[in-house]
């Protein structure tokens, strides 16, 4: 894929992802515009499947709206409420620490710079990225699992690891297509351009992907 072609492969991407299910963590902030629960959306979200995390953060922001409303309920509670989502008991204790940290470093304001949120329990580069990009609409590119894989298999980049990936991206991506790329690919990437047996027969960008590793 040649960079001049980016601009029609973000835009038919667009198209794709206004007729699909929404993200999870696109979906909390368009519900309710609150930084602090893009963060927890997006702790929550690693390593599970949208429709858990769905489930798990409606039950949860039932009962934690902020900071102190997360402080306050028990390590015991919370583990029960969101046993269901991956390594539920390691996001239980980076939750119960968010609070203070947030509290002594930030004066309970979940911050928007990259390096400030990555001093966040439980926050890495994905995570940082991801909440800077949908909670604060600043320039960042969040790199996951389907940003690296499909970025890859169209021949945009080559690279061995997602980190090297949000690197190539920075230097080749346009940046009024960064608070996009995310959303967009995630959804694509499970709807569309699978991991395996992508469905190449239905893809708005078919012409434009060089099918890197697909048989």
């Amino acid at each position: 894929m040649q960079n001049k072609h980016i601009d029609t492969v973000m835009k038919r991407l667009g198209v794709h992802f206004a007729s699909v299910q929404t993200p999870i963590v696109d979906l909390v902030m368009a519900q309710t515009n609150e930084p602090f629960k893009v963060l927890v959306a997006t702790i929550l979200s690693a390593r599970t499947k949208d429709s858990t995390t769905a489930k798990v953060v409606s039950e949860l922001f039932q009962t934690v709206h902020n900071a102190g409303d997360l402080d306050r309920i028990s390590a015991a509670e919370l583990d029960k409420i969101i046993y269901q989502v991956g390594f539920h008991r390691a996001k239980t204790e980076h939750l119960k620490e968010l609070p203070g940290v947030l509290k002594e470093r930030f004066n309970g304001i979940v911050p928007s710079e990259i390096d400030d949120l990555l001093l966040l329990p439980g926050v890495g580069r994905k995570t940082a990225n991801l909440v800077r990009a949908v909670a604060f609409q600043k320039p960042a590119i969040c790199v996951d699992v389907h940003v690296h894989r499909i970025c890859n298999r169209w021949g945009y980049i080559a690279t061995q690891t997602p980190l090297e990936s949000e690197m190539a991206l920075r230097q080749k991506l346009p940046e009024k297509h960064w608070l996009t790329i995310n959303s967009y690919i995630v959804a694509f990437g499970q709807n569309l351009c699978t991991p395996r047996k992508p469905h190449c027969a239905k893809c708005p960008v078919y012409e434009f992907c060089d099918r890197i590793g697909v048989k």
